[in-house]
């Protein structure tokens, strides 16, 4: 029987064709990212925190935007407060084992979270019940509820203050635009935030050691 070899191009092509397709419909959710970027500005301003949750990719993308935002994104500064609840296992299996999976990030929440907070909360369908309860509890807190979904939001998009939804039922396009807008929060926060403190440089060029001697 002979192989069937991908059209490699067309995928490519594909791909490609759908991404820019998806990225441009993005101009109308402008707005509702500078609401979340000036809940996140004012919580960090205000001593509080981020927090972000997700299951899968979508644990992946909260991991990589609280790493820019704790490490650094283009300048060197100040870290900002930021915990992503996906990273730690032995609260995730604790959690799951006596409580049930669906409460993983909920417990979490109720014991970290802080009213003024913002909880992110990134779902491609919208109805992880894990990351729904999160934003359940974080709204009794009194926290900031953001969620990152798809197309329709799903049941997320009830329990959040600001939902960043894009148009699209696929997930590896919902995700590639959860990180462009992931990227556009933390680029407003570091600015905002550290005006006058850093230095502009490219991710992964001209990182200074912040101490003054290094151990050979």
């Amino acid at each position: 029987m002979p192989e069937t070899t991908p059209d490699r191009a067309r995928i490519f092509q594909t791909a490609l064709a759908e991404h820019i397709e998806i990225i441009q419909a993005l101009k109308d959710q402008q707005r509702v990212l500078d609401q979340i970027a000036s809940e996140m500005v004012l919580a960090i301003r205000m001593g509080g925190k981020i927090l972000w949750c997700g299951n899968g990719g979508s644990a992946a993308d909260a991991q990589h935007l609280n790493g820019q935002l704790v490490v650094r994104f283009r300048l060197d500064r100040a870290g900002i407060p930021s915990i992503a609840l996906s990273t730690d296992t032995s609260i995730l299996t604790a959690a799951s084992n006596n409580y049930g999976y669906e409460h993983i990030f909920q417990r979490q929440v109720e014991t970290l979270a802080r009213k003024g907070d913002v909880v992110v909360a990134i779902s491609t369908s919208g109805n992880s019940r894990n990351v729904f309860l999160a934003l359940e509890a974080a709204r009794k807190i009194g926290a900031v509820t953001v969620a990152f979904t798809g197309k329709g939001g799903g049941k997320i998009a009830t329990a959040a203050d600001f939902l960043f939804e894009v148009p699209s039922a696929d997930t590896p396009r919902i995700q590639e635009a959860h990180i462009l807008a992931g990227h556009v929060l933390c680029e407003i926060l570091e600015r905002e935030l550290t005006a006058g403190q850093g230095a502009a440089a490219q991710n992964g060029v001209g990182i200074r050691n912040p101490l003054p001697t290094r151990p050979q």
